[in-house]
């Protein structure tokens, strides 16, 4: 049986790198991906919590279904509006959307 912490430590490195590649890349394709990775360190965490602390229930499996519904629903939001973005300035880089403003 694997421990916890295993579990864990992949959690935390996915939120760490989803953190990273939010906060340092540019482009809006590389954004969702880290806000993807982040959401999904949180789903494990869900799911590794109820396995561990109440392995009889399913609560942790329900709110991870739950939080994949809804970054499913955000992910097509977010790629509908970055082709949107790309439709009129043919740029997905961040410091280009200052030109929308005009």
């Amino acid at each position: 049986m694997v421990h916890m912490e295993y579990y864990l430590v992949v959690s935390t490195f996915m939120m760490f790198a989803g953190i990273y590649g939010f906060f340092t890349r540019r482009n809006l394709l590389a954004m969702l991906i880290s806000v993807e990775l982040i959401l999904n360190s949180v789903d494990i965490n869900f799911a590794v919590f109820n396995r561990y602390l109440f392995p009889n229930e399913l609560e942790g499996v329900f709110f991870a279904l739950f939080a994949i519904g809804v970054s499913a629903a955000e992910t097509a939001v977010a790629i509908a509006i970055i082709i949107n973005i790309y439709r009129n300035i043919r740029n997905i880089q961040v410091k280009n959307l200052n030109e929308m403003k005009n």
